[in-house]
């Protein structure tokens, strides 16, 4: 069998390789243990990587250090308060994740006396946890072996490999490649290596090939930027809304987002649905007209416009909601869509 075993033999290779290299040039990260420390607390692993779901290192590391400063346990994190986590989540966006953090804080109280499943299978079983994040806190905060598989993994090993199957598609082909070099001991130092080298190596454009470990083997280095291959983009459809700045006395009305939908739970400016239905203002008045921002969601960009109404009355009960000081807007935990409308608006309060 000298196909199978040169195949093994490759893996082994190109498994050590992306070990020795993370061993010398492992990012030092506030949720990580670097090469040889014991495991980590598997509360910190799971933080963080529902933090960087989508999102950059940069961004999730200020939001890392306050929630553990706020919560240092899953069993504080989930005693918290829905309100105090959704705002402490606020500018970090995709807020269902905020949602599921603390469903699944209490889950993890509730079903396992505050202690984190062990293994990948139990972990599934959690609210908000897919099959990479159990993966990932299985094997590096529990050193079990676990096949993780992120944007970044796939990326590495899209190029290495030359998979031309179209994304998604490719996925299934992608993860049985990676399952491949996956090795029995030290996979969750392999998944953070995998990991490292996505991000500051093998990255989407301009990959530093010159550096890679691995380039030597890499199928897809005279052409990275066409791995992994993926269709056409299709534009995204722009909606239309309204945001409401209703003020009284230095203060600004503040609502509490429904639960479930987008931006749920968290603090805002009253708005209409952006689906196209009523755009009627909740108070008769003379509206003032402050102009529009844009903002870009998953599937869609927003065109919001903002509109000003002065008032004398307390209407905070009448529109369920409640007053919040102009001058400390920003400690009101409101998400970058409503911190923008909101910059607009006071910007504008001096010229109209």
């Amino acid at each position: 069998m000298p196909d199978a075993f040169h195949a093994v033999e490759s893996a082994r290779i190109f498994t050590n390789r992306i070990l020795a290299h993370y061993d010398a040039h492992a990012r030092d990260l506030p949720w990580r243990h670097l090469p040889g420390a014991p495991l980590p607390d598997p509360y910190r692993v799971w933080l963080s990587e529902i933090m960087l779901q989508q999102t950059t290192v940069a961004a999730v590391k200020p939001y890392f250090e306050r929630f553990t400063t706020l919560w240092p346990s899953v069993t504080a994190l989930a005693a918290a308060a829905d309100e105090d986590v959704m705002a402490a989540w606020a500018g970090l966006g995709y807020y269902a994740r905020a949602r599921n953090l603390l469903a699944c804080a209490r889950a993890i109280v509730a079903q396992h006396d505050g202690r984190f499943p062990a293994n990948e299978a139990a972990l599934l079983t959690l609210p908000g946890v897919g099959a990479y994040t159990a993966a990932a806190v299985a094997s590096i905060a529990f050193g079990q072996r676990a096949v993780v598989v992120d944007g970044n993994v796939e990326r590495v090993i899209a190029r290495h490999f030359a998979v031309e199957t179209l994304m998604p598609a490719a996925k299934p082909q992608l993860r049985a490649l990676a399952d491949r070099v996956t090795p029995e001991v030290r996979a969750g130092d392999f998944a953070q290596a995998m990991m490292d080298l996505g991000a500051t190596i093998c990255t989407p454009r301009s990959p530093a090939c010159g550096i890679c470990p691995v380039q030597a083997s890499c199928a897809g280095k005279l052409e990275p930027e066409r791995f992994p291959a993926k269709p056409p983009k299709s534009a995204k459809p722009t909606r239309q809304g309204t945001a409401w700045w209703i003020e009284r006395d230095g203060h600004v009305l503040l609502i509490r987002r429904p639960a479930k939908g987008l931006l749920g739970g968290m603090a805002a400016l009253p708005s209409c649905d952006w689906k196209g239905g009523s755009t009627a203002p909740p108070l008769d008045g003379a509206w003032a007209d402050m102009g529009q921002i844009v903002h870009v969601f998953t599937h869609f960009a927003l065109s919001l416009s903002v509109k000003r109404l002065i008032v004398t009355e307390d209407v905070a009960a009448q529109l369920e909601g409640w007053w919040f000081p102009i001058d400390r807007l920003g400690e009101a935990g409101l998400p970058s869509l409503f911190a923008k409308a909101a910059t607009r608006a006071t910007s504008m309060r001096g010229l109209i």
